[in-house]
């Protein structure tokens, strides 16, 4: 399973809101910049996670986009279903009333879609943008980070 690019950037633009977190805002161009991403797609991106609450908007000339909460207080599971929906290997694992497999009680492949399901969710609700950022750091000892004022 491949995730698309909207969780592949979403999270590389949380980890730079999360980077920045204790500094202020920044704005989507600087972020654009420095992950090398399309301004245009980070806006798309950000409307929904403003929507549900995880980003806060800040207007005037030191505007831009601050995590409403603590980078350890959000989960790479939320980012990336507010963008995907939900993650499963096959539609007959998802919580979904619609869908309904007339094969589901004597299906022993579904009960592999359930365990990789299950693993997938457990790994991302377990890390947070706090681990990133711990993760970052480790990575990049000697990298400043720069808030725009």
């Amino acid at each position: 399973m491949i995730l698309s690019t909207r969780s592949r950037y979403g999270l590389k633009m949380m980890l730079e809101l999360a980077l920045n977190y204790e500094y202020g805002s920044i704005s989507l161009s600087k972020i654009a910049e420095r992950q090398q991403l399309s301004v245009t797609y980070l806006e798309q991106l950000i409307a929904p996670l403003r929507k549900r609450g995880l980003v806060e908007g800040i207007r005037g000339s030191k505007g831009g986009y601050i995590l409403k909460k603590s980078p350890g207080e959000i989960t790479v599971g939320e980012v990336i279903r507010i963008l995907e929906g939900p993650l499963a290997p096959a539609e007959c694992v998802l919580d979904k009333e619609e869908y309904e497999c007339i094969n589901a009680d004597n299906c022993a492949t579904r009960l592999l879609w359930e365990k990789i399901s299950e693993s997938i969710n457990n790994v991302i609700d377990s890390i947070t943008l706090g681990d990133m950022v711990n993760d970052f750091n480790k990575l990049n000892p000697n990298k400043n980070i720069i808030s725009e004022e």
